[in-house]
């Protein structure tokens, strides 16, 4: 088998990581022949390898000599290559995506500085690095999975929710994604602009079921459970038809690694409003396709957001805005292609 790239998938749940990976490795194949070692969320149609059939097949270079590459975007994967390298004599570079925006642990560092390469998605995660990346590529999101509505009021209709306009904040709802903060944040504005509706898209886990209970609490005291409503976990071709519904799209999490919400919510033509996480302050141009806010910041958040639902008509300069921008600078072709490149430098 001439595998040129084999990608880690070693997390049975679905994440931000599985998403950027199944989004991106369509368009790699154009480069690279591909495999996933593990069959987790996995479209039929993804070429996959176990542990041991990696094992056996890297045991030999590919047929002109070179070494194939091993794309790990968690520790675990890191763990899983080494042990293929060092222990099975497996013929593989190693290439860790380093996304995370916090000091890395003494063992993670340790992973990293066995890596035959190191690269990161923004300048802010890049900075956290002891060594500077080899190379720093954003994600891309696939435009046309993620697209503007042909008619926005339409598809929000369509949810059978009160009001003209949604606000939606997408992804695991815990306090981390801060939730919470959009929520005290609307509690006042709710009552000031009835044609707003949020929605909160997203599993809740049961180590989050008590956050969750007193935000909705919390909603009941305001008398606004009806104008916030919690739609739980969603299937993910579902997901686009949620961004095109809503006119805004909040991503207010107190840390993250790169975070694609941003892209995919700008991709579907809905203006922004992100904390300064992730990649999030290198994406979104002040005031073009929304705004920034600190982390956790309740006052800073509410002002924003009341700009933004000041002005609806506004919100669909923003959106086209955003949607340019990801045509222009973060579609998923152009991240496939630079990493293929960078991967062809290694093999």
């Amino acid at each position: 088998m001439a595998i040129e790239l084999i990608l880690g998938n070693a997390n049975p749940r679905f994440s931000g990581v599985t998403s950027t990976m199944l989004q991106v490795l369509h368009e790699q194949q154009k480069y690279l022949k591909l495999a996933v070692m593990g069959k987790h969320n996995l479209p039929a149609d993804v070429p996959r390898l176990t542990f041991c059939e990696v094992a056996k097949l890297a045991r030999r270079p590919l047929p002109d000599g070179s070494w194939r590459v091993f794309h790990a975007r968690r520790n675990n994967e890191m763990i899983q290559a080494l042990i293929l390298k060092h222990v099975f004599k497996a013929k593989i570079k190693i290439v860790f995506t380093s996304t995370a925006q916090r000091h890395h642990s003494t063992f993670t560092k340790w992973l990293m500085g066995k890596m035959d390469a190191v690269i990161s998605t923004c300048s802010a995660a890049a900075s956290y690095l002891q060594t500077p990346p080899a190379a720093i590529i954003p994600h891309g999101i696939d435009k046309n999975f993620y697209h503007p509505p042909p008619d926005r009021a339409a598809a929000w209709k369509a949810l059978n929710l009160p009001g003209k306009y949604g606000i939606g904040i997408f992804g695991r709802v815990r306090e981390q994604k801060g939730v919470d903060i959009l929520i005290e944040a609307s509690l006042p504005l709710l009552s000031i602009y009835p044609d707003f509706t949020l929605i909160i898209v997203g599993e809740i886990t049961s180590d989050n079921e008590q956050f969750v209970t007193r935000q909705k609490q919390i909603l009941s005291a305001a008398g606004l459970s009806e104008r916030v409503v919690f739609l739980g976990k969603q299937p993910f071709s579902r997901i686009p038809k949620l961004f095109q519904a809503v006119s805004i799209v909040a991503a207010l999490s107190r840390n993250e690694g790169f975070g694609l919400t941003v892209l995919e919510a700008m991709g579907c033509g809905a203006a922004v409003l992100a904390s300064q996480a992730g990649a999030w302050p290198e994406i979104i141009e002040e005031g073009r396709e929304g705004y920034i806010v600190p982390c956790g910041d309740v006052t800073a958040t509410r002002a924003q957001l009341e700009t933004l639902m000041r002005a609806p008509e506004l919100l669909t300069i923003m959106g086209e805005r955003g949607r340019r921008k990801i045509e222009q600078f973060y579609t998923v072709e152009r991240e496939a292609k630079e990493l293929c490149d960078f991967f062809k430098t290694l093999i």
